[in-house]
């Protein structure tokens, strides 16, 4: 699959499971949530993804509390914390509790212009899964 604007950056990873589920990633230059469809009645995810643009200050908080999640996840490899203290289990860590309410609507509410989209996963050569800038994969979309 070759596109025009190549492999491009991931911000959030908001879910993986055999791939990413969800997050928020560059589509064509431009920030976009996505989510990946899932088929209930067969209980398989299909290849294709829901995608619609974020706003910059809805970015700027999904990045904060990926952040958070970035230092949690340094520490719970170093075996410095187990994962019953993950933040996302909510009374951890307060401004991530804040976060949760800020964004619980946006993560939720699909725009008029949501479309769909499939992905291409490329994996970059670098030592730590997660960073403050992202995830260590880019992907590669093209819009259905």
């Amino acid at each position: 699959m070759s596109h025009q604007y190549g492999f491009e950056r991931v911000y959030v990873e908001s879910e993986w499971y055999d791939g990413p589920r969800s997050g928020i990633a560059d589509i064509h230059g431009v920030p976009h949530r996505f989510k990946s469809n899932f088929d209930e009645h067969d209980d398989e995810w299909l290849g294709t993804f829901v995608v619609f643009p974020i706003e910059p200050d809805l970015l700027a908080l999904e990045q904060e509390q990926w952040r958070i999640f970035v230092a949690w996840n340094k520490r719970h490899e170093a075996d410095c914390q187990d994962t019953s203290t993950h933040p996302g289990h909510g009374g951890i860590d307060q401004r991530w509790d804040e976060l949760e309410v800020l964004l619980a609507e946006s993560r939720n509410t699909y725009p008029a212009d949501v479309r769909s989209a499939k992905a291409e996963f490329l994996r970059l050569d670098r030592e730590e899964r997660y960073d403050d800038d992202g995830p260590d994969y880019r992907l590669s979309w093209k819009v259905l």
